[in-house]
This record gives structure tokens, sequence and C-alpha cells, in this order.
């Protein structure tokens, strides 16, 4: 007989389950705890990181931009300041399709089409929460245009701001500089959280050079925002203590430059290329910077659409090179009053050497001769060094270059700042060249071209060849011939006001290494050459003189663009095309007779329908006349000079026609 089989264990079953509800339990437990836990962890421990999180979720921060600093000219006349405007921003964050709203907002005609790529790459480099702008300085019809379909473009808004503005337009443009938007590349240079709301910065000048002075310091506040992040006064019943911190202006610039002078400068250049450079000799501070044609900066301040660029840049009288400081000519002429110091220095002539010009200059063995300016008129008859100058007789520097040698020349001229930068105080500065034996041996690679041959000392004796020089460096020698020898860096910025205590603070010149000569009386020489250029009845600027309460000092000179053979005729201005024409130069100081003149001036001219003396002449002294005359006797001057062109045009006007 089989055992009974058992087919069910109560007793082992409620053991099963008692055991499995306590260990049940124990998770139960276990986890109320660990929320409990948690709980006091979240609300008790870390209330106030908490606290502070929510709040920072409900309250924006947005960075307010600093007043940028104001640039006044040395008798406090505003040449950059600022003027409220309003601009379009764009948050990246908020922005369901940048590439819908980009193109609807061309299409409603307030972006260019064309523009659109560069915007993008502007957008997607800043932070996702930054405001971009993307149309800076709006009119009237644009803000309309705008409110009206406002609510197509989330992430879109206008903001009112302080922009740059140029009250003065284009004038010392060239000094000055101008500011744009922020682009890759001065992202580079920048701390971009300094420029946290910040549109624009200093593309070049002063506006560049000093933007740390004229950033200031960005300030913030903090905005009560909603889910959608748009400001609001509260959430609910709650009021929250928001904080604001004041930006800080700029500091402010006085600069050296004074406008009545720049002005005259403006008005005397305006329809040429050219440059003019006035500078106190004393101190290195320049007193007008011009480069014609110029352009409006307000432009780039208001936002150039890449169509409007182009159109800048293309244009072929190039408004924006900077003709003063990066412009390189052959100084001509204007070169001979330091070949004459260099002669006296290393002894090759005396004052009282003469040479008889008959309009030619030859070297032993060479068949090619070199002629005069005033070749045509048989020469300049017999001249000692001073009266070389006052004529600017060719015949006598070409002897001269060729008995002192292409390194003395090198050598001491170079003592007067020639081939080198003069260090003023913005950026782009060209050095020109001032040419040796060495300087041609390490710029030409072919062989027969590394030689140095006596006919380049030749040429570089008149200011041509392979010399050349920027306006500034011209104007610097010049200053530095007025002063006897002492040299001053040139400077635009004379003085700094700091915004927060309206201390003015000024800036001391800094005095470069002289240059020196071993006979003072030297200086007497050259510098009464230079006064009879204008005052002497041989002059080659003697009609300056006429009516001139002072006594003015000065130069002529005429740099070649199209060479004639030694067998060809030279032909006249107005038989070349313009741009083969000479580019006319002058260079001046005043008073002459007093122991430190006040100014010293250098004019170049492109292609000038007429000579160094003739045609840049009366402007280097309409220049002077600017700064030295009181009210009284610039008006006199001026209602004379109106009526000697008035004359000179009603001869020309009745004079008969020549039949060709």
């Amino acid at each position: 007989m089989s055992r009974p089989v058992r087919i069910k264990d109560h007793h082992a079953e409620q053991r099963l389950f008692v055991q499995r509800a306590i260990a049940a339990a124990i998770l139960i437990a276990l986890a109320i705890c660990a929320v409990i836990a948690r709980l006091v962890w979240l609300q008790v421990v870390k209330y106030d990181y908490f606290v502070n999180l929510s709040q920072g979720n409900r309250i924006k921060i947005e960075p307010i931009p600093p007043n940028r600093g104001l640039i006044l000219d040395r008798n406090g006349v505003p040449l950059a300041t600022n003027a409220p405007s309003y601009q379009l921003e764009l948050r990246r964050e908020q922005v369901p399709d940048l590439d819908v709203t980009l193109q609807g907002l061309a299409g409603i005609g307030l972006i260019d089409a064309d523009d659109i790529p560069a915007l993008k790459k502007d957008i997607r480099g800043r932070r996702i929460f930054d405001a971009v702008p993307i149309k800076l300085q709006m009119n009237d019809e644009e803000l309309a245009r705008f409110a009206a379909r406002r609510y197509d473009y989330p992430g879109v808004d206008i903001t009112p701001r302080l922009t740059r503005f140029y009250p003065l337009g284009e004038s010392s443009v060239h000094a000055i500089g101008y500011v744009g938007a922020i682009s890759e590349d001065d992202k580079k240079s920048l701390n971009i959280d300094d420029y946290a709301g910040s549109t624009l910065t200093g593309k070049n000048g002063v506006e560049k050079q000093y933007e740390k002075e004229l950033h200031g310091t960005t300030g913030l506040q903090q905005l009560l925002v909603n889910a959608q992040g748009r400001s609001v006064d509260r959430i609910g019943r709650s009021q929250v203590d928001l904080v604001r911190k004041e930006p800080i202006a700029g500091n402010d610039l006085f600069l050296t430059i004074d406008q009545h002078v720049q002005q005259i400068a403006e008005e005397s250049l305006r329809g040429q290329r050219a440059s003019a450079i006035a500078i106190d000799p004393s101190n290195g501070d320049i007193l007008a910077f011009v480069s014609t044609p110029a352009f409006d900066p307000n432009l780039f301040a208001r936002g150039l659409s890449r169509a409007q660029y182009v159109a800048l840049t293309d244009n072929p009288e190039r408004p924006m090179f900077d003709r003063a400081l990066r412009g390189v000519y052959p100084p001509g002429s204007t070169i001979k009053p330091l070949m004459a110091l260099a002669a006296l220095e290393y002894g090759v002539v005396t004052p009282q050497h003469t040479e008889f010009c008959r309009g030619l200059f030859r070297l032993p063995r060479v068949s090619r001769p070199w002629r005069d300016w005033n070749f045509d008129k048989g020469g300049h008859g017999t001249v000692d060094m001073g009266k070389a100058i006052a004529t600017s007789c060719d015949v006598y520097f070409y002897d001269v270059a060729n008995l002192l040698g292409i390194d003395h020349i090198h050598d001491y001229l170079a003592q007067f700042g020639m081939g080198s930068p003069t260090g003023i105080d913005i950026p782009g500065e060209k050095t020109g060249i001032l040419p040796s034996t060495a300087w041609k041996r390490n710029n030409f690679r072919q062989p027969e071209m590394k030689v140095w041959y006596p006919g380049d000392t030749i040429s570089v004796g008149i200011g041509q060849g392979y010399m050349s020089a920027t306006p500034l460096q011209i104007a610097h020698f010049t200053a530095t011939i007025a002063a006897r020898g002492e040299r001053f860096q040139p400077r635009l910025v004379g003085a700094i006001r700091n915004v927060r205590t309206g201390e003015i603070k000024k800036l001391p010149p800094v005095m470069l290494p002289p240059a020196k000569t071993a006979d003072p009386g030297a200086w007497d020489v050259v510098i009464k050459g230079m006064i009879d250029v204008t005052n002497a009845p041989y002059g080659t600027a003697r009609a300056l003189s006429v009516n001139l309460p002072y006594q003015i000092a000065g130069k002529s000179g005429t740099a070649q663009v199209f060479k004639a053979a030694a067998n060809q005729r030279v032909r006249k201005a107005g038989e070349l095309q313009e741009h083969l024409r000479d580019h006319a130069l002058f260079v001046a100081f005043a008073p002459a007779d007093a122991p430190m003149p006040k100014i010293a001036v250098a004019v170049v001219v492109e292609n000038a329908p007429g000579g160094g003396g003739a045609f840049a002449g009366p402007i280097a002294r309409r220049i002077v006349d600017s700064y030295l005359l009181t009210p009284e006797q610039w008006e006199e001057q001026e209602t004379k000079r109106k009526a000697a062109a008035a004359a000179a045009a009603q001869r020309a006007a009745s004079r008969p026609a020549r039949a060709d």
C-alpha cells in the first residue's frame, strides 16, 4: 500500500509570505526614508541654493553697454560723439528658424539679402543668448515696417542704443578713424566678455588705437521674465529685488588737431588726390592731418550693406586710402635741404662752393646726361649752396650726391627719420625707402640688380630713383629742420579726460634722438636757403611772400611719374594724361625767423596740373596762415586771395582761344 502524497504545505507558504511581506515592508520603509531624506536635502539643507537657482530661471541678466568716450580737437570741438538710435537685434536661442527669419527680414527690406551669409556667420559666432545687431540705426520708416510684422519674428526686437556719430562728417576721418560692427577678426583681439551688449569697435585711426580708453566698462541689469523670455514687472504676487550695475563711460580724448587748420587744409585740397600734414616742431603735435578724397565715417556706424562697401572700396579715387600715412612718393626736391646738411656734415662742399649749371650733369665715362628741371632755359648759371636750394638747382645736388656717395646719404638722412616709421600713435604707417648699397643687395634677386651704380646715387640726390617717403615722414623731417635738429614723435592725442573724475591728463611729448650736425652754423645756411625759396627774386616760390605778415621758409618739389629720355622734350602737364603728370610737393615752416617756429607743413598733390611752388605752395601758405594769423588778418588775406583769383580768372577768360 503506497504512502499518501502531500499536495500543499500551508505552513511553508505562510512562512514564505511572511518573509516576503517583511522584506517588502523593509524595502518600502527604506524607500520612504530615502524620499524623506531627499526631501530634507532639497528643501532644508539645499534650500538657499535652489531658491537662487529658481530665481535665476525667471531673472535674466542683460548687459548695459557703456557710452563710448568723446573725441575732441585741441580746443574742445567735438569730432566724435554719441547719438541715440534704434537697432534691430536677434537672439538665436529665441529664433525658431534662423534662415527663415533672416530671409523674412530681407523680404520686408530691413536687411540686404547679400548680407545674410555674413550675418549668419556673425550670429553663430556669438553665444546663443547674446543679442546680435543685424540692422544699425533704423529710420522711422524701417521702425514702422518692422513693428507692423513684429509677431512674425520671435527673437528679433528693436533696442534703443547710443551709437557713434561724427558731427563733421568726413572731416579728419583718416586721423579719427571710424567704428564698425564687431567682426570675427575683432573677436581674436578683444575680450568679448567686456563687449557684452556692445555692437561697435574701433576699426582704424584713433578709434582703433585708443579702443581701451574709449570703450568703457559694461554694466548689467536684472530683468524679470516669463516662460517665453519676455520682460515682465512681476510674476504672480511676488516682487523681486532686481540688481542694476551702471556702466562706466569711456574716457574722452583731446586730439592735437586744430579743427580750423584742418578745415582750411581740407578745403584747399578738395577735388585733388592729395595729403597735407601740419606739425608743431616744438612737441610733435599734429595740427592738421588730411588725406583727400575722404569718406563719411557715419556710413560705417550706421552699417554698410555689402553693395555700399564694395562701391566705396572699388572707387578709383580710393577715398579710404590714407595718403598721409600710407601713401609713398618720391620726395623730389624737398629732400635738397637734407642733402645740403649732409654735404656740410661730411665736408664734401662748403656753403660758398659754387657750381655752374648749364642744365645738364654728366658723370665721367657715362654717356647719358642728367637734366636739370630748368634745362629748356639753359640752367641756373652760377649757384652756391643757398642759391641752389632757393632755385632748386638739380645739377648742384647731382654733384653733391655724387661726392657724398649713397651710404653717407643713407646714414645722415636716417637721423631725420627717413626710411623708418615716425611712431605716430595710429596704426598702419608705411615707411618708404631710404636706399643704400646694403638695401639694394638685400632687395633684388638678379646679381646684376644687386649692384649699386653711380647713376643710382645721382637720382637719389634730388629725391628720385629708389628713394621714397610718406607725407608724414616729409612733414617730420621739415619740422626737424625747423627745430634745428630736435625731433619729437608725431602724435594725434594730446590729452585724456577721465570720465569718473573729470581730470584731464596731458600726455608728455616723446623726444626722439636728435639730428646732429658738427657745425651748428649748417642750420643757418640751409634755413636761409629755404627762406630765399619764398623771399628771394630767384626763389621757386617767391610769390608766397606777397602780403605776408610773418617770414616763411619753404621748399618746392616735383616727383616724376612719367620720365622723358634725355633726348626728348620735357612735356608740360597739360600735354600729358592726368595719371602721368608729376606730383607736386611743398614743405614750409614759420615763423622762420623765430628761435622755434610754430608750424611745419608738408603738402603732396598727386598728378597736379602745376609744379610744387606754383600749385602746392599756395596751399601750404594758406594752411600756415590759418594757424598763425589773427581772425582779422585771416579775413583780410582771404579777401585778397579771392580778389586775386577772380582777376586771374578774368584775364584767362579774356585771352583769345588758340587755334590748333
